[in-house]
């Protein structure tokens, strides 16, 4: 990927995470960057463009960023979500707005991707019920992330210093049914 569209990208996302969705436009894009005027429409035609290619972006990174690390243990899941949390609700907090803006408002080819990602998270956490609870745990895997998404959304719109841990332990006895 070249400096250019990296930078007009990482741009978009802070912008989209910070403003909103109705702020991206090639032109602030540009701005925010530092980039020379017109060069976000160089590698973005349309807005059409720009909003899928920052919903491939965010999904790329995420995926990256969460891995899917082996887990053997209710310890180790519970640490793997928790810190998940901490760092979607911390450093790149604005990347978890601009996603949260994108499911809200792009339409449902823009978001493909975070859809996508999104199935394959919720394989890798029922996989991880499955192996760790049987059947009935990974019945409870919707749950989970569900309450992972509220414990995320109440950080970053009421209380950024909530705690993770405790919530998510609970979350997680309650999938494993202890």
């Amino acid at each position: 990927m070249s400096t250019t569209r990296r930078r007009a990208l990482e741009a978009a996302v802070t912008l989209i995470g910070t403003e909103g969705i109705r702020a991206l436009t090639h032109g602030r894009v540009d701005a925010a960057a530092g980039l020379p005027a017109g060069s976000t429409s160089n590698h973005f035609r349309t807005r059409a463009a720009l909003v899928a290619g920052v919903a491939e972006w965010i999904a790329r990174h995420e995926m990256g960023d969460a891995g899917t690390p082996e887990i053997a243990t209710r310890d180790e899941f519970v640490g793997a979500l928790t810190r998940m949390i901490e760092v979607q609700s911390g450093p790149l907090a604005a990347r978890t707005r601009a996603r949260y803006a994108l499911f809200l408002e792009a339409d449902d080819d823009a978001v493909r991707p975070l859809r996508e990602q999104r199935t394959g998270m919720e394989a890798w956490v029922r996989s991880i019920l499955t192996r760790l609870g049987g059947d009935a745990a990974a019945r409870n895997t919707i749950f989970l992330m569900a309450a992972g998404d509220g414990l995320l959304l109440h950080r970053l719109t009421v209380d950024p210093d909530a705690p993770i841990d405790d919530v998510v332990s609970h979350a997680i006895d309650a999938a494993l049914q202890l």
